[in-house]
């Protein structure tokens, strides 16, 4: 048995959330700037709104400019686009985040390759992905940011470690992928397709689930002692008890076998936001070629 170490990424995210409090407050005293994010959200998925209105209430709490655009979900896609225009062509306007899933109606692809990659706070646009994987300066995709931040925590210097990727999204998948080869971690990347996942999942030092299936990771499926940073979000409601977050590992299971994991709620999901808080910062500097905060 391992004695099995929880990552504590509301303790993580609150950090940062200070510290980009603190650069807020320095470029307003140094260059009468406030950074701002439009946030788009289409429709009434109840997890989107909740979402996007944590995610307001963290902008002004770090000091930030908060521009909230709520359309129908009945709303075209060339509205949207217009929308996106106004808001590239908005000065006061740093960051554009537009809330998925969208209606059917709506191509999302067509939606991120609109918006000016230098506002493209959720690193989703071609040219911010290119940038990523090339190396170059790019705004990171929030969630696999946020991850790293936690695994160099947790580990310090990732060099040399065999990193599992369970997952190829654009959005998680890829860019942790692409993080941890910077990172110079030797990196697989697993997914649906692949033959024999528990092996896969075994190998690894760092093992990074992000499926979107609730549990589906076992405790067989780790490596004793190693870091397993859980990126599900999965509501489950089992009959006659209340609905619960749980994550894509087994928990219970990991416990004892993992070296650290991130629990669900509490790991990954606050540094999610509070990353999106940095990225706009981030992006207010470069946009106007001011000296970048260390954040």
């Amino acid at each position: 048995m391992v004695e099995t170490r929880l990552i504590d990424g509301n303790a993580r995210a609150a950090a940062l959330r200070a510290a980009v409090a603190a650069a807020a407050t320095a470029l307003k005293s140094r260059s009468n700037l406030v950074p701002g994010l439009a946030a788009i959200l289409i429709g009434d998925d109840p997890a989107s709104r909740i979402y996007v209105r944590n995610k307001g209430k963290a902008i002004i709490e770090a000091g930030l400019r908060s521009f909230e655009h709520d359309l129908p979900r009945a709303t075209s896609e060339s509205e949207l686009l217009a929308l996106i225009a106004r808001l590239n062509a908005d000065d006061e306007v740093d960051g554009i985040l537009v809330q998925l899933p969208l209606p059917p109606q709506i191509d999302p692809q067509r939606v991120i390759e609109a918006i000016d990659p230098a506002k493209d706070v959720d690193g989703f646009h071609a040219l911010s992905v290119g940038r990523l994987w090339s190396g170059g300066e790019a705004l990171i995709p929030c969630t696999p940011y946020g991850c790293l931040l936690l695994l160099r925590e947790a580990l310090g210097d990732l060099a040399g470690l065999e990193a599992v990727v369970l997952g190829r999204s654009n959005i998680v998948g890829k860019p942790m992928a692409a993080l941890l080869l910077a990172a110079n971690c030797t990196v697989t990347i697993a997914h649906s397709h692949s033959r024999d996942l528990p092996a896969l999942a075994r190998r690894a030092d760092i093992l990074i689930a992000a499926l979107g299936k609730p549990e589906i990771v076992h405790g067989s499926w780790i490596k004793p002692g190693a870091t397993v940073i859980d990126v599900g979000t999965n509501r489950i409601a089992p009959t006659g008890a209340k609905p619960r977050l749980v994550g894509d590992v087994a928990f219970g299971e990991a416990q004892g076998i993992a070296g650290a994991i991130t629990p669900v709620p509490g790991g990954v999901g606050p540094m999610t936001i509070a990353c999106l808080l940095r990225n706009t910062v981030i992006a207010a500097c470069r946009r106007r070629r001011i000296l970048e905060p260390e954040i």
